[in-house]
């Protein structure tokens, strides 16, 4: 935060522009309110055995705190009542530790569907075998009724259930339910070793696999000060704009199917594709999973690598004008994605989003420039804006993520250095506990981790925050209004994470 905006109490820690502070309740409902007011932004919200923290950012700083209270009778003052982004934060340390938000206007489980056999897993567990009935918010109103769908879908994709209310074809309403693809990733890590829990993050969400272990492993390597070698260092930047152009293509196309123009979709599949195995041809496996380990990277860049890259980049740049020409030159793809799904600014600042989705409704906001990473800072870009706030801006902003991220691949393939791709402390231990957090970029926006490290160098909690947990709740926003047809265009246009979100 900025010194001169953080309360006296608060200014205890300081690391590496992440400062950390232990408070009361007074201070905590104090932080909240300066949430609430805008002054800071929340960055997540997640329970420990001990008690409940709280990350927070100072967009104009770059900088990022840790505010931990102490919840010796598992109870804390409730941040959501005063800040709704932190509800289902709350409702989720709930599910987990037991921790109670005290004041906080929705106490139905989050994550826990009742299938666990216990309550608490990560707190003090106790058997439990009954599955609850979940109570949808209820909505009144002459000609208003509802519509389930999921958590089962047509096609192939991940489990999400969608409860409409609507009036005629006119969406009042909409309240997700999700929770169905939770793999207990937090759980498993405990105890392991950084290496092993890597892995696990890779997996929090399989698109964004770069991402989660770069901020996995960043977080690790801030904790127990390691030094990543130079070489490696790019190259994870390298994978990270591969797995960015692989997804924005994808998203593309899928929008474009969305709204009945199947050439699209089939043309920004095959650029997709492309992507994925130039990705297996330099790194060993299409999405680059477990290719980013704590100290550096698992592979090295083939000799043939740049070439293959460079050609890459050369055919994206020779067909990507004519797709983007044929987009904007199409009335009827147009009629559906201008106007469509509408996210106001303030609703994307309060919720602090991220990405695309925050980008496309006016937040200049990236998290390799803000807060920033080797080697995002010597490297030259723009983070594209829009302000509209409609699908066809989500359109936009990814095609000009696009255009940047294919810019990076080939700064970066220029000014790759020489030298290791593995620092030698990585496979060491250390002698005393020590933690510390991560914010990247992944294609959907800013992910975030908090790890702590016991004196044995294992992982004794990791907390893993998706951008998808404050993007969710803003398609329940941006869908009303709109007719229900509408929705599968409105919500791929999110393409926000079931698995990363679910954790």
């Amino acid at each position: 935060m900025a010194i001169d905006c953080i309360p006296q109490a608060l200014k205890l820690r300081r690391d590496r522009r992440w400062w950390r502070a232990t408070v009361d309740d007074g201070l905590w409902q104090e932080t909240a309110a300066g949430l609430a007011a805008g002054r800071w932004t929340l960055i997540s919200l997640w329970g420990e055995a001990e008690g409940v923290r709280m990350a927070l950012a100072d967009e104009a700083y770059g900088e990022i705190g840790v505010v931990s209270l102490p919840c010796p009778e598992r109870r804390f003052p409730s941040v959501g009542r005063q800040h709704p982004p932190a509800l289902r934060l709350e409702r989720a340390a709930r599910d987990l530790f037991g921790l109670e938000a005290d004041g906080a206007p929705d106490h139905r489980p989050w994550l826990d569907h009742g299938r666990w056999g216990v309550r608490y897993p990560l707190g003090l567990a106790k058997p439990d075998s009954a599955a609850t009935p979940y109570e949808f918010l209820p909505v009144q109103g002459e000609g208003v009724h509802q519509i389930p769908v999921g958590p089962i879908h047509a096609g192939i994709i991940e489990p999400g259930h969608f409860r409409f209310s609507v009036n005629g074809e006119t969406v009042v309403r909409l309240e997700q339910r999700l929770g169905y693809v939770h793999k207990g990733i937090e759980g498993l890590m405990a105890g392991t070793d950084p290496v092993s829990a890597v892995r696990l993050a890779g997996r929090a969400s399989g698109d964004s696999t770069v991402a989660f272990a770069l901020a996995f492993c960043q977080a690790g390597e801030a904790a127990m000060g390691i030094d990543v070698p130079r070489r490696a260092v790019w190259l994870r930047a390298l994978m990270a704009e591969l797995e960015r152009l692989a997804n924005h293509f994808g998203d593309i196309g899928a929008i474009c199917n969305d709204a009945a123009f199947a050439i699209l979709q089939a043309r920004f599949a095959l650029l997709r594709e492309e992507v994925l195995r130039a990705a297996a041809d330099c790194f060993g496996h299409r999405l680059m999973m477990d290719r980013i380990l704590p100290g550096g990277t698992a592979v090295d860049l083939p000799a043939d690598g740049p070439r293959r890259l460079a050609r890459l980049v050369e055919m994206v740049r020779r067909q990507l004008p004519r797709l983007v020409e044929l987009y904007e030159n199409t009335a009827s793809l147009k009629g559906r994605t201008v106007g469509t799904g509408l996210l106001s600014p303030e609703l994307a600042r309060r919720f602090g989003a991220g990405g695309y989705i925050g980008r496309a409704s006016g937040r200049q906001i990236d998290a390799r420039l803000h807060p920033g990473y080797p080697p995002y800072d010597q490297l030259t870009f723009e983070v594209p804006v829009l302000n509209s706030g409609d699908v066809n801006a989500r359109v936009w902003v990814r095609i000009s993520e696009v255009e940047q991220s294919l810019g990076l691949v080939e700064q970066i393939l220029g000014a790759l250095p020489d030298g290791p791709t593995r620092g030698e402390a990585a496979a060491g231990q250390g002698e005393q506990a020590a933690e510390g957090g991560a914010l990247v970029e992944g294609f959907r926006g800013d992910i975030f981790v908090w790890l702590r490290l016991g004196g044995d160098g294992r992982v004794e909690r990791c907390h893993l925050r998706d951008p998808s947990w404050f993007q969710w709740p803003l398609l329940e926003a941006a869908i009303e209004g709109n007719i229900v047809a509408d929705f599968p265009l409105c919500n791929k246009s999110f393409n926000c994470s079931y698995s990363g979100q679910d954790g």
